[in-house]
Order: C-alpha cells, then structure tokens, then sequence
C-alpha cells in the first residue's frame, strides 16, 4: 500500500493567529491537506467566529478559541480544552505575531517589550504547554513563523528582527531539546507577501512596490498560497528526519545581493 507522505487525514493542528492573512493562508493548506483546525485569535470573538465560518466554507473541520497567547494560565486552560473537546494537538503553527514600525532611538521600552512578548516568547509559552503532550505520545510538529528579518536587519524594525533573530535560534534549541522524542521543530520565514496590509504599498510606482519587485529574483510578491506547500511539508510525515532548519519563502531574496535597478 502506497503511503501520501503529505496526508494530514486525523491530524489536528493548532494555528495560534489563523483568522486572517498569511496565517490564515497556511492553515487553509493544513485544512486541505486533511487535518482538523484548531485557530486561535485574540481580537474579538466575532473575527475568530468568521475565520472558522470561512473554514468549514471550505470543507475543513475548524474550531476556534480565543485567549492570549502571552498568558500562560489562559493558553494552559485552553489547551487542555482543546485536547478535551477536539483532540490531541499534532501540529502547532505558532503564527501570532506584531510589528511596531518605530526608530530604535526612537521607541518606548514598553513597545519593544510589547513586540518580543508576542513574536518571541508566545512561541515559548504555546510550545513549552503543547510539547508535554507530543513527548507522552512520542511524535509532533511545531512550526514556529520566523521572517527575512532572522537574518537581515531594516530601519525601524528593531524589535520585530530581534524577536524573529531570537525565534530562529529558539527554534533550533527546540530541535536540540525535543527531537530525541520524534518530535520535529522548524521554522518558516516568509518574504515579502501580497496582503491587505501592504496593499497601499504595493500600488505601480510606489518606490517600495518597485524596490520589492526588482530586489526579489522572482521579481513579484509572494502571494499567501504560496506558504501553503511549506507548512504541508514541514507538518507531515515528508519532514520527520528535519529538524531545526528555516524554510525561508521568499522567491529568492535572501540568495542574491540584489542588482542595479537599470539591469533586466
């Protein structure tokens, strides 16, 4: 009998900031693939209430659950929850994220803390209370959403590229620690994405439109589909000897150190 390595069928995922953009995209091709969704949102019920709506539009099975992932008592009551009502958690995407665009110089304290409390240590706090179960059960994947900016800096992103340089190096710690268990810890670093956020950048001659597409061998913005086959392959069976590695999606950016803008 032939076996689809990238089947999801009986899985259960956990898509911690999947109501909407690239999360929502990834956990769209976790739902495709065959797993049952588990999303969780932080905003309002409403949001999340919607998000599941467009799931099982789809034909996915979908749950949602709305807490913070910053607070360990709430994501410990809910991930029992889930466990309870839905089933074991195999697969964690840890996806929330935020980004204050501010100059370093000029940043308050709080908002960099804000920042490395969401981006960096949720990812600690959602994995550290999901793993216990995938120890016991002697397999799982977590993915955890680095970016570009794990390894390269830009101006007024200094506390995003500090949270997502430290997720990337948490992640191979994770590695280190939970693969004697079967348990695979990776990382997907997206490029520069086609979203509702940078709609109003993304408009023909706008310098930073311009600058993404002549920087980008692809030469266009990724569109969120496109983060689909990487969270498939990094959740199923395909992947169970990678451990500790970045999947980066960004057609190509982080390979070139880019070309004159008067070069085809």
């Amino acid at each position: 009998m032939s076996i689809n390595l990238f089947d999801l069928t009986g899985k259960v995922a956990l898509v911690t900031g999947g109501t909407h953009g690239l999360g929502q995209a990834m956990a769209t091709g976790l739902g495709k693939a065959g797993a049952t969704l588990v999303i969780n949102g932080a905003s309002s019920q409403d949001k999340l209430d919607k998000a599941v709506d467009y799931y099982k539009s789809l034909g996915i099975t979908a749950h949602g659950y709305l807490f913070d992932v910053t607070n360990e008592a709430l994501v410990i009551e809910n991930i029992a929850a889930i466990e309870k009502e839905v089933g074991n958690i195999d697969i964690l995407v840890n996806n929330a994220g935020i980004i204050k665009r501010t100059p370093l110089e000029e940043m308050e304290v709080e908002d960099f803390e804000a920042v490395i409390k969401v981006d960096l240590v949720s990812p600690f706090i959602m994995s550290k209370h999901v793993v216990k179960g995938m120890i016991k059960r002697k397999e799982g994947k977590i993915i955890n959403i680095c970016s570009m900016m794990s390894e390269l800096g830009r101006n007024t992103v200094g506390a995003y590229a500090a949270a997502k340089g430290g997720l990337k190096m948490l992640t191979q710690n994770m590695a280190t620690e939970w693969a004697k268990h079967n348990i695979q810890t990776n990382g997907i670093g997206p490029g520069y994405f086609a979203t509702s956020q940078t709609a109003p950048i993304r408009v023909d001659g706008h310098p930073f439109n311009e600058f993404i597409v002549n920087r980008t061998p692809a030469a266009r913005w990724g569109d969120p589909d496109d983060l689909q086959g990487a969270a498939i392959f990094l959740s199923s069976k395909a992947s169970d000897f990678v451990n500790g590695q970045v999947i980066y999606v960004d057609g190509g950016i982080l390979a070139t150190i880019g070309k004159p803008s008067n070069e085809d």
